[in-house]
């Protein structure tokens, strides 16, 4: 039966398709199917009793729970109004709980806070293992919220109205099914909503493609649909714009994974916003509406490049007048990483070669202008907090080896004060952090960071770990390294960051050096770093080992696949290693911007040149390597790992393989599950390369 389509598939030249529908290991993408949960039952018991047995393993995973559950943690700011709300875990909090305490009191340092929900006794009460996903509160008295809430902690949530005042869910409020979509206030009795309403109205990667307007007291179905998408965009939403003291509906549809039409809904009509379809948007102050370019915008003979931060005059622009303004052009070593907003600042959070500079930008006369925050240097500031009713916001700083301090500023007059640091979890007094750059194969530098000890003799002996990313405009920047410190670099371990192109730290260009046919430089740019440690001397392929998660698993995947004989240790987790099939698996088609459509033969052409799953083969020297994932997981399908495990078993290469019932694309809902995974991943690393 199988031959004669296999031939003709053949002569059509689509083998590939077919082969993909015959794949043997198929049934593992089931995630419920009984055959599926006994492959995985029997994968994590031969991991559990192979690493539990190490003798790191336990104080990995005591040290890892006394991290996550310390008292000493830093509880980070979320300005609601005239509160600070905060979730929280411990070990008294398994799942977690939803706290507030006044913003004054918050910034004096009196953390009276009050429990608003319990996430451990819901669950309890519902028998529903349930993680908290955040909630989107009422402009702007903020009594009311929109709580999400996922089972075992997928994207997928349910949505459900709370009275923060009464600390209870609104007996006949809003409530909203399982799915990837959202909703918000618009005013107290009326949401504008992106779900799931029935068939015909999700996406081909599982996102909604209708927006509506849902009036309290009327049934969900039947909601005003204001805006319709294609079934074959990654997804439309609907959300507030705020542009001063008012307040629009604002709607995106995602057209692919990186460019999207902004809409609003303008006396009940949708009016398409005359701007890039691949820029974001930033916000509104002062009446000016702030984006950043992703690609060259040419206006009215003006060319606006790549990367800039412009303002265009909000009023004039809804008339259809283009008034702009740019704010900020970075350079070729720099790129923005992050744009916040307080009642009457601009916050612009820059990369410079791989850390952090703030700046405040003020618009007055016009015309916009900036100062400098003076916060440490050489190291990654993030903000974590802004408030629309005045000045005040929360930024952090930290690097490998600084704890992290959380700070209160004031943007009116840019004054900051710490407010809060983590205590020292290892002595950093005996490690260095260094940064260099290796050459690639078509010769661009790729900057990497490296933590070692003060002391290290460059014999090529050294146990060392590269993580990377590498995709979707994502920068990988200095953090402090509190479980890595404890259970890596205490151990002799050297920790490496490598920021390979693909990411952001460099700005949209280094993101699009690694798309689609370009893929090829995001792989050749980590061989490229570790080939300099081991000139270096650093370590040898003997003991070096790399980790990555999601794309960093694809990418992972196929280091291990193309270079061999780089690697002794590799952790691949929650990752894409099917590329053949991935588009077909949950939120897949909506990456197809990043790596292709795997059905054009012309993109599959050089996506099967790198898929991992396609690449395996018989007879080489694979390091044993460790994959982990999650069967919540509702964004990689769990069945990349589970094909790829039962591939190479198949093939004769031994493997470790873990797999969290519960988690999603976070692999861990609690800080158990996260001390369990710690303490897997870093028993193997040690038993691999030290």
């Amino acid at each position: 039966m199988a031959k004669y389509p296999f031939l003709l598939m053949t002569i059509l030249g689509i083998t590939q398709s077919i082969q993909a529908q015959e794949d043997k290991y198929i049934w593992l993408e089931d995630v419920d199917g009984e055959k599926a949960l006994e492959f995985v039952a029997a994968q994590n018991k031969a991991t559990l009793d192979k690493l539990s047995k190490e003798k790191e393993y336990q104080f990995i995973y005591d040290k890892s729970l006394e991290i996550s559950n310390s008292s000493d943690k830093i509880a980070y700011p979320s300005i609601q109004g005239k509160y600070v709300y905060n979730f929280w875990k411990d070990k008294d909090h398994e799942r977690g709980i939803w706290r507030r305490c006044l913003l004054a009191d918050y910034t004096n340092g009196k953390m009276n806070w009050e429990t608003l929900l319990d996430i451990d006794a819901l669950s309890k009460k519902d028998n529903i293992k349930w993680v908290y996903k955040g909630a989107s509160g009422l402009y702007p008295s903020y009594n009311r919220f929109l709580v999400e809430l996922s089972n075992g902690g997928g994207d997928a949530v349910f949505i459900k109205e709370f009275d923060a005042d009464k600390k209870q869910f609104v007996e006949n409020g809003f409530q909203i099914d399982e799915a990837k979509g959202g909703a918000a206030y618009i005013d107290e009795n009326t949401l504008i909503v992106s779900t799931d309403f029935g068939e015909g109205t999700m996406t081909t990667s599982g996102y909604p493609n209708q927006v509506k307007i849902w009036k309290r007291g009327t049934l969900l179905k039947d909601a005003q649909l204001i805006y319709t998408g294609q079934t074959s965009d990654v997804g439309t939403w609907g959300g507030i714009l705020r542009a001063d003291t008012k307040s629009y509906v604002f709607l995106s549809r995602a057209l692919s994974s990186f460019t999207a039409q902004k809409l609003m809904w303008i006396d009940n009509k949708i009016v398409t916003l005359d701007i890039p379809d691949d820029c974001n948007i930033n916000g509104v102050l002062k009446d000016q509406l702030v984006i950043q370019l992703k690609s060259d915008w040419t206006v009215n003979g003006t060319t606006y490049k790549n990367g800039a931060l412009l303002s265009l005059d909000f009023t004039q622009f809804l008339k259809g007048k283009k008034e702009i303004q740019t704010i900020l052009e970075p350079d070729e070593f720099s790129s923005i990483s992050e744009i916040s907003t307080t009642k009457n600042q601009l916050l612009v959070n820059m990369l410079t070669n791989v850390t952090s500079q703030l700046y405040i930008y003020s618009f007055a006369n016009g015309k916009w202008s900036n100062q400098k925050v003076k916060a440490p240097d050489y190291g990654t500031i993030s903000l974590i907090a802004t408030d629309e009713f005045s000045d005040q916001y929360f930024f952090q700083y930290e690097n490998f080896i600084t704890p992290t301090t959380i700070y209160t500023a004031d943007a009116s007059n840019n004054t900051f004060k710490a407010s809060k640091s983590l205590p020292s979890y290892f002595d950093a007094s005996k490690y260095e952090v260094t940064q260099f750059k290796a050459k690639s194969k078509d010769g661009t530098l790729i900057p990497y960071f490296m933590v070692s000890a003060k002391n290290m003799k460059l014999d090529g002996t050294n146990p060392t770990l590269i993580v990377a990313y590498g995709g979707f405009e994502i920068s990988y920047q200095p953090f402090y390294a509190s479980k890595y410190g404890n259970a890596w670099l205490d151990k002799g371990g050297v920790f490496v960051i490598a920021n390979i192109r693909g990411g952001g730290e460099f700005g949209p260009k280094w993101h699009q050096g690694g798309l689609k046919e370009k893929r090829q430089n995001v792989f050749d740019d980590l061989f490229a770093v570790s080939e300099d440690l081991i000139a270096k001397k650093v370590t040898s392929s003997r003991h070096l080992g790399v980790m990555g998660g999601s794309n960093g698993g694809l990418l992972v995947g196929v280091a291990f696949t193309q270079r061999p004989d780089l690697f002794n240790a590799v952790v691949c987790q929650v990752p894409l290693l099917d590329m053949q099939r991935y588009n077909k698996l949950l939120a897949g088609a909506s990456w197809m911007g990043e790596y292709g459509n795997p059905d054009i033969p012309e993109e599959w052409a050089y996506i099967q040149k790198y898929s991992p799953y396609q690449n395996l083969k018989p007879g080489m020297n694979y390091p044993e390597v460790f994959f982990s994932t999650s069967t919540r997981d509702d964004r990689v399908h769990p069945g990349h790992a589970r094909k790829m495990v039962a591939k190479m078993n198949e093939l004769g290469y031994k493997t470790y393989y873990y797999e969290n019932t519960e988690g999603g694309h976070a692999g861990s809902s609690t800080n158990e599950q996260s001390a369990r995974a710690n303490a897997m991943m870093f028993s193997y690393l040690l038993m691999k390369l030290k």
